[in-house]
């Protein structure tokens, strides 16, 4: 039988595809492209946003219309969070949320038999590990992304991710060092090391992310430990010295920061200032000047006013970040900040991501401008493509050892 799967969202649903694909292909089933003719469709859906829910909708509709004998499910974030819209489509046969992705091929091998529509989604709060861990590794052409953790201990008000994914889970450091030592020896220059909320890491087993830092710096062969996102109260001084001082640990921090409004940060929850912000940044950017600073920002939080938007612009316009994503703010399944009011009209919140993105488009190119003439290393990840080590894509002719770690002038 043929499978097809499409993955909307973050890289944790990138995680969870290759699982699943890996389930389906170990009984057999052949995997086809989404585009094609299958008898399954996965849709592996996202729910962080109101775009989100409405994309993976659009996803099932068009996998019933390419087979209408197929069989649909819907899995994903949006099947945990949401699991009675996602039954109410008469496009979906089976709803699998998060806590039984990893009895996917079951649950589907068991409709083929009595075709009996079902939902098969767990209490995800109640998960206590990150499963199946040793095929948790997902590859980006040559640089793999290696999932220490899963899950999220901070309910920020706006945000349905601890909804959708639980609570921290952490990969034994044992599991993390021989993973991280597997790829080193497979030739591997680079690994991303991510997570929900990779700060978090440890927090149910008792260490931290800077212990495991401290382990993985150790391992030969790999050149470059990058950090996906990390919240900034989560960073101790420990840490903060450790990523400003090791060589091995790439100068590219992503620390989210959702708004300049110390206002509307305190609404969100998330737990510090702006100043604060700030500082940590300025830490990490005086102390290893290259570094490459990103974050989120969302706009039109509820009662978001001109001023409020006015501080967080200012504040983003003054900081040395390189880059932002930016987002609309969008209600949320059992959130606190859906019960805020009052609500920002659509039209104000996409005049304010216009206005972000074009102050983005200038910070890019300012962190471009400013590296120019400093030695970097970087990564080779396509003939004549590079990435550096502070996250700058470099095309230029000359370099075809794919996935070897160079040094170059910017």
């Amino acid at each position: 039988m043929k499978v097809a799967f499409e993955t909307l969202g973050c890289r944790m649903n990138q995680f969870d595809t290759d699982l699943m694909r890996t389930k389906f292909i170990e009984k057999g089933y052949k995997i086809v492209d989404f585009e094609d003719i299958a008898d399954v469709y996965v849709i592996n859906t996202c729910t962080v946003t109101v775009g989100g829910d409405r994309s993976s909708r659009q996803a099932i509709y068009r996998a019933k219309r390419r087979n209408p004998k197929a069989v649909v499910v819907a899995t994903g974030c949006y099947a945990q969070v949401n699991p009675k819209a996602l039954a109410s489509l008469k496009e979906v046969d089976l709803v699998v949320g998060n806590t039984h992705k990893s009895e996917i091929v079951k649950i589907v091998e068991e409709y083929l038999e009595k075709r009996e529509k079902k939902v098969f989604v767990g209490e995800i709060f109640r998960e206590k590990e990150v499963r199946n861990y040793d095929t948790v590794l997902y590859f980006e052409g040559v640089r793999p992304f290696l999932k220490v953790q899963e899950g999220c201990n901070k309910f920020c008000t706006f945000c349905v991710i601890p909804f959708a994914r639980g609570k921290v889970r952490s990969v034994p450091k044992e599991k993390v060092i021989e993973q991280v030592k597997a790829l080193a020896q497979r030739g591997f220059k680079e690994v991303v090391l991510t997570g929900t909320q990779l700060s978090q890491y440890g927090w149910d087993r008792g260490y931290t992310l800077y212990g495991l830092l401290r382990e993985l710096v150790k391992v030969e062969g790999i050149e470059l430990i990058r950090l996906s996102s990390m919240h900034i109260k989560e960073m101790d001084k420990n840490l903060l010295e450790l990523i400003t001082s090791e060589e091995k640990i790439a100068p590219h921090f992503h620390l989210s920061l959702q708004s300049g409004s110390n206002r509307i940060l305190e609404l969100m929850d998330r737990g510090y200032t702006r100043e604060e912000y700030e500082e940590v940044v300025n830490y990490i950017t005086e102390r290893r000047p290259e570094s490459s600073i990103g974050t989120d920002v969302i706009v039109g939080f509820p009662s978001e006013g001109e001023r409020e938007f006015e501080e967080t612009y200012e504040f983003l316009k003054r900081i040395p970040i390189a880059y932002m994503h930016v987002f609309p703010y969008s209600d949320r399944p059992n959130t606190k900040a859906s019960k805020i009011k009052p609500k920002v009209p659509e039209r104000i919140k996409k005049e304010r991501v216009k206005i972000l993105k074009e102050l983005d488009e200038k910070k890019r190119r300012e962190f471009y401008e400013k590296n120019k003439g400093r030695k970097l290393r970087a990564v080779i990840v396509e003939e004549n493509r590079l990435l550096t080590e502070n996250y700058i894509d470099v095309k230029r002719e000359g370099f075809k050892e794919v996935g070897e770690l160079v040094e170059i002038v910017l």
